[in-house]
C-alpha cells in the first residue's frame, strides 16, 4: 500500500497536527521522520487540546504504532515531558511509541551553542532560531566526530563518550562566554543523561527495519512532516530556514523509506501567510489587517509564543512547494479567520527589478526586493465554524478556495474551518482524492 504524507507547504504552523490526527483512522503507522523540539502540532479532540512537538500527532489514536525515525534529533527531557503528560491525561503509549536508535540526541552543549550563535548573529541576520539546540545538533551529527545517537545512551561507554566531548566543548566555547566559564559539569550530564537512557531504553528500537517490514507487509503508513517547505534546509529561504529537510525531498532521508513507496502526499496551507524569526516574507502586513488575523488565528508559537508574522496567501511561493514536494493534493486550513474581512488580497506574482516573475526566488537577496503583485477578492463576512460540507460555505468562501486552488495548480480537497477533528470539511466527497488516500 502506498504511503501517505502530509506535508506544510508554508513557513510551517500551516495545521498539519490536525490534519494527521484526522487521517490517523485506519492507518498502522505515524511516522515523524525530521526535526525536533522546535516543531510544535496541536491536535484538539473535543474538549482536549494536545501539543505535541517531537511525538507524532497520531498517538492520541488508539492501536497505533508512532515511530520517530533517524531523522529527528531527541531532547531526551522534552520528550519525556510530553510522554508524562500524555500518562497523566490517560492516553495509553505502552507498545505505541518507538524511537530510532539512530535518532541523534540534543545535548546540553548544543543549546548553549545554539544560544551563543544567536547572539552573534543578531539584528537582521538573526535566524530566528527557537533555541533548542536543534541546528547545532544536526552540525554535530554531520561532523561526525561530537555526536550521541539515542542508541548510545544505552551503551556501556556513555560515560566515556560525554566526558571527551564536554571537554572539547567547553574549550571550544569558553572564548565565547563571560570570564570563559561554560555551564557544562560532565559528570552532572552523566547523571542525568543515565536517568533518561534508563527511562526510554524500552522505546529504542531499528525503525528503520520495522517500517521496511511494513512496506513488504503492505501495511497503511502516514508520513508526519515537520516546520514547512519554505523553510527547507536546500531548498527554502535560506539561510533563514530549518536545519532538515522539511519539504517532501526529506521524507526518504529522514525515515529510511525508499520514495517509491510514497504513494501520495497532502500539502498542508494556511488560507493566509505566517512566519516566525527573521527572513523575507513578501506579502507581510504591517497593519491592522495583519493584527487582527494574528489574533483570530492565536498566531503565537506553539513551541515559543513568539507571535507569528502575518501576511496575504502568497500562491507564488505556494505554488512552488507543491511542486518541491511533490503535492497531489491540498488541505486549506484557517479558512475561519478570514471570515470577518470584507477583502482579502492574494499574491498571484512578484515584481522584480521591474518585471513581473511568477517563480519563486531562489537567492532571499532577490526574496527581499520583491513586490507582491495582488489581486483582491471578496470576502464572506460570516461566520463559517459550523460548516460541514461545500454548501454550507458561503459563495464567497468557495470561489476563493476555487481561486487559490488554479493559482496553486493543485485541487483543494480538503479545507478546514476550526481546530477540531469535526471542522474539516471534504469538498468534493464523491470525487474526492480522499478514499485513494486514506486507504
Amino acid at each position: 500500500m502506498p504511503g501517505l504524507c502530509v506535508i506544510g507547504l508554508q513557513w510551517g504552523d500551516e495545521a498539519k497536527g490536525k490534519l494527521v490526527d484526522w487521517l490517523a483512522e485506519g492507518r498502522d503507522l505515524i511516522v515523524r521522520y525530521q526535526g525536533g523540539a522546535n516543531a510544535g502540532h496541536t491536535v484538539v479532540v473535543g474538549d482536549e487540546v494536545y501539543k505535541l512537538h517531537l511525538i507524532p500527532s497520531g498517538i492520541v489514536n488508539p492501536g497505533i504504532l508512532n515511530l520517530i525515525t533517524a531523522g529527528v534529533v531527541i531532547h531526551p527531557k522534552t520528550l519525556l515531558g510530553e510522554i508524562d503528560s500524555l500518562l497523566e491525561r490517560g492516553v495509553d503509549i505502552s507498545d505505541r511509541l518507538l524511537l530510532s536508535g539512530r535518532a541523534h540526541c540534543v545535548m546540553p552543549w548544543h543549546i548553549i551553542e545554539d544560544k551563543i550563535w544567536n547572539q552573534v548573529n543578531s539584528g537582521d541576520d538573526n535566524i530566528g532560531t527557537t533555541l533548542r539546540g536543534i541546528g547545532p545538533c544536526y552540525r554535530d551529527k554531520v561532523g561526525r566526530s561530537f555526536a550521541i545517537r539515542m542508541s548510545d545512551l544505552i551503551q556501556p561507554d556513555l560515560e566515556q563518550q560525554i566526558r571527551r566531548i564536554t571537554e572539547y566543548k567547553i574549550q571550544s566555547l569558553a572564548p565565547f562566554c563571560e570570564n570563559g566559564q561554560v555551564d557544562l559539569d560532565a559528570s552532572q550530564i552523566v547523571e542525568e543523561y543515565s536517568h533518561y537512557a534508563k527511562r526510554l531504553q524500552p522505546f529504542i528500537a531499528d525503525t528503520t527495519r520495522l517500517l521496511l517490514d511494513a512496506v513488504d507487509q503492505d501495511k497503511a503508513i502516514l508520513f508526519e512532516g515537520a516546520q514547512g517547505s519554505l523553510l527547507d534546509v536546500d531548498f527554502g529561504t535560506y539561510p533563514f530556514v530549518t536545519s532538515s529537510n522539511s519539504s517532501g525531498v526529506g521524507v526518504s532521508s529522514g525515515a529510511g523509506v525508499p520514495g517509491k513507496w510514497i504513494g501520495k502526499t497532502i500539502g498542508v496551507a494556511k488560507s493566509y501567510s505566517t512566519r516566525v524569526g527573521g527572513g523575507p516574507f513578501p506579502t507581510e502586513l504591517h497593519d491592522e489587517t495583519g493584527e487582527h488575523i494574528r489574533i483570530k488565528g492565536n498566531e503565537f508559537g506553539t513551541t515559543t509564543g513568539r507571535p507569528r508574522r502575518c501576511g496575504w496567501f502568497d500562491a507564488v511561493a505556494v505554488r512552488y512547494t507543491c511542486r518541491l514536494s511533490g503535492a497531489d493534493t491540498i488541505c486549506l486550513t484557517m479558512l475561519d479567520v478570514l471570515s470577518e474581512l470584507s477583502k482579502i488580497d492574494v499574491c498571484v506574482a512578484y515584481e522584480l527589478d521591474g518585471k513581473r516573475i511568477e517563480f519563486f526566488p531562489e537567492n532571499v537577496a532577490n526574496l527581499r526586493r520583491v513586490t507582491p503583485i495582488y489581486e483582491t477578492l471578496p470576502g464572506w463576512q460570516q461566520d463559517i465554524t459550523s460548516c460541514r460540507k461545500r454548501e454550507d460555505l458561503p459563495p464567497n468562501a468557495r470561489a476563493y478556495a476555487a481561486r487559490l486552488s488554479e493559482l496553486c495548480g493543485r485541487p483543494i480537497e480538503f479545507i478546514s474551518v476550526g481546530p477540531d477533528r469535526e471542522q474539516t470539511i471534504v469538498l468534493n466527497p464523491d470525487e474526492s482524492l480522499l478514499d485513494s488516500l486514506v486507504s
